[in-house]
């Protein structure tokens, strides 16, 4: 049932692609964003930042007026150029530890969002709705498309590895050394093939861009409402995404630091813990649990097995298996007294691709006193949760690809 359509990507060209793309706005720090732009005349960065052409910082309106201004620059300086039919794109990534993600390209319906056939595990901040509906109403494009994800299909990854053994219209590397690859598929057999495979599916996952998501159907309903000649076809009705097989998706964990004991000392706390865990010291050598349910602990100097004890928890839904709730509803809110996981400063969170030594070394620096290790969630754990129509705590999962930036643009 999930409609997906093809359409006209505006694109960089292939000479600029590799200084045009970037990773998203939020995730480099201002020293970072400064240097690039300083050096990097084609980086989008200049698109979305558009107050460094001035030395000062714009916001709001102003800032959407300006942005849109940059936009249209690049178009005109040649650096951006929208193809001249609707296609697909199929979209590889080859990262640098060699874990590689295959998928395609291309408009999903805001309706399927509505009626629950994209579904979504993740809850969303209703400002940064609003803020990031308000944004792309006014300047008119998407840079980053939604991570989807849908049950592995052997005829799609048919046409996507046929597509793959052309030569691709883009292949950079990152200073991430990412690798990424770009192939347009644009013939009527192929687009139809692709789009009947998709409405034989049941539903697809939001793997990551849970907020883009939200804010592309509040734009669907903003300009459905207002439209007295609302047409189906119109491109509000949908929003970029780049659709993957479950079997490509990399799921990792959220670990957590905590600032402080809330009040109890060491040996308060451990003895708080043996009610629900049975605790093992393993000393000074960094441990990580291999199993649901289990966690490691470092606090003092030293890592700590915690294994749930099996009558001090109740799974009742496919929430209460997930560890990152376990975790939060026998230590984390009733110990550790952490309740709002998104806004508590007591809490931080390391993505589950670096070392537990990362842990150690946050805790032995004295910014925090103890951190927790656990096994990552998996798709079916994030499927089932959403079938059920539930949500995930903040940072329960770190899920790969990352995407990059203006390499296909949507426009509305």
């Amino acid at each position: 049932m999930p409609k997906i359509i093809p359409f006209k990507a505006v694109k960089p060209t292939r000479a600029t692609v590799g200084l045009v793309a970037t990773r998203p706005y939020q995730s480099y720090t201002v020293d970072e964003r400064e240097s690039r732009m300083a050096y990097n005349p084609y980086s989008f960065l200049h698109v979305i930042n558009p107050g460094y052409k001035y030395d000062q910082e714009v916001k709001g309106n102003k800032r959407y007026e300006l942005v849109k201004n940059r936009y249209l620059e690049f178009k005109e300086d040649g650096i951006l150029v929208q193809d001249e039919k609707p296609s697909f794109y199929v979209y590889k990534i080859v990262n640098r530890f060699g874990q590689e993600f295959n998928g395609i390209i291309a408009a999903s319906s805001a309706e399927d969002y509505e009626n629950g056939i994209i579904k979504k595990h993740e809850d969303t901040i209703v400002k940064r709705e609003e803020t990031f509906k308000n944004y792309i109403q006014s300047v008119g494009f998407n840079a980053e498309p939604v991570l989807l994800t849908y049950p592995d299909n052997a005829k799609i990854a048919a046409i996507i590895k046929a597509t793959q053994n052309s030569f691709a219209e883009f292949e950079f590397t990152t200073t991430y050394r990412d690798t990424h690859y770009l192939w347009k598929i644009d013939t009527e057999d192929t687009i139809t093939a692709i789009k009947d495979e998709f409405e034989q599916m049941e539903t697809v996952y939001i793997a990551d861009g849970h907020h883009r998501s939200a804010s592309s159907y509040l734009l669907y309903k903003d300009e459905k409402a207002k439209n007295l000649n609302h047409k189906s076809s119109a491109s509000y009705n949908f929003f970029m995404s780049y659709l993957i097989p479950e079997s490509d998706l990399v799921v990792y964990e959220f670990n957590r630091l905590i600032k402080d004991l809330n009040g109890a000392s060491k040996e308060e706390f451990l003895i708080s813990l043996d009610t629900a865990y049975r605790i093992e010291n393993r000393g000074t050598l960094p441990y990580k649990p291999s199993k649901p349910h289990h966690f490691s602990m470092y606090l003092d100097g030293e890592f700590y097995s915690l294994y749930l004890r099996k009558s001090a928890y109740n799974f009742n839904t496919a929430l209460d298996q997930l560890d990152a709730q376990l975790l939060y509803k026998t230590i984390l809110q009733p110990l550790l007294g952490i309740k709002d996981l998104r806004h508590d400063n007591r809490i931080s969170y390391v993505n589950g691709q670096h070392e537990m030594l990362t842990i150690k070394s946050s805790i032995d620096s004295g910014e925090f006193t103890v951190g927790f290790g656990m096994c990552p969630s998996n798709i079916t754990q994030i499927k089932q949760i959403a079938d059920e129509g539930l949500t995930m705590p903040p940072k329960s999962t770190y899920i790969l690809p990352k995407l990059r930036s203006a390499i296909t643009i949507y426009e509305y």
